[in-house]
């Protein structure tokens, strides 16, 4: 614990040293809304080395993210608004206060009484604050889209607006997705845009409703695909061809032939 202590004073003596006026020009310059990009940045590093399972970059996009959250509170230190030790304090209380089954008598029996036991006590905390002026107020709108729409509706759910089960969430999805075509058939791009925004939220919704997380969801989809277009494109290359060589009916043959070949491959297996 002591080296850790060591190294962690030395850590914030570096972020001070770079902020000093003989430090580094650039980190001199920064600010909260020119720097909390890096913060975006760094955390999806982060979440990517995790997806990875690769122990040696988490470690290195775990120091990444420490360096950012250390630097961002300098910036508001250097004008007296709070310091670390508040910070730390902050949330210190917070984890300890809304642990009482582990930091007090407190007993829980389920994980659904505990999530009841977490929400009683968030309200509380709450209750002294300036609340939001609605329901969704504390959903940021600067979280990923799919993201943001399963958080939107989780949190009406719990206020009791919610389809029944998932069978009506498939239902809606259906019928959302009946609606996109209708307005693909008008032309209308303005109508296109919101029919498939509406389609995109039912699916966020069956999602939810199946308990699973849409944003991971699409994340492996995505790699799947990204993986079998590089071995396609890597196959391709090897006979000399090029995507635009094909007719769209070979193309899909060798994509279907390909996925065929991936799904048969040991490493699936």
């Amino acid at each position: 614990m002591k080296r850790t202590a060591e190294k962690f004073l030395a850590l914030l003596e570096i972020v001070s040293r770079l902020r000093a006026p003989d430090g580094c020009p650039w980190d001199q310059k920064q600010t909260p809304q020119t720097f909390k990009q890096y913060l975006i940045e760094e955390t999806h590093e982060l979440i990517e080395a995790i997806n990875d399972d690769n122990p040696s970059h988490i470690c290195e996009e775990l120091g990444d993210l420490l360096f950012q959250v250390i630097f961002l509170n300098n910036l508001y230190q250097e004008k007296n608004l709070f310091t670390l030790c508040d910070v730390i304090d902050s949330i210190s209380a917070k984890m300890i206060r809304r642990h009482p089954h582990v930091f007090g008598n407190q007993t829980v029996e389920s994980e659904q009484e505990l999530r009841r036991q977490w929400q009683a006590i968030k309200s509380q905390e709450n209750a002294g604050k300036e609340q939001p002026r609605h329901t969704l107020g504390s959903i940021p709108k600067s979280l990923p889209a799919l993201r943001r729409a399963q958080r939107v509706a989780d949190r009406v759910a719990r206020e009791g607006f919610d389809w029944p089960n998932l069978s009506a969430a498939f239902g809606k999805a259906g019928e959302e997705f009946q609606e996109l075509q209708e307005a693909f058939a008008t032309g209308n791009r303005e109508q296109i845009q919101e029919e498939l925004g509406d389609l995109l939220f039912a699916l966020s919704v069956v999602a939810r409703k199946a308990d699973i997380d849409g944003e991971d969801a699409l994340h492996e989809a995505t790699d799947k695909f990204t993986t079998r277009f590089l071995s396609l494109e890597k196959s391709m290359t090897g006979q000399g061809k090029r995507f635009a060589d094909l007719a769209p009916d070979a193309l899909l043959d060798a994509w279907q032939r390909n996925k065929t070949e991936s799904q048969s491959s040991p490493e699936n297996d």
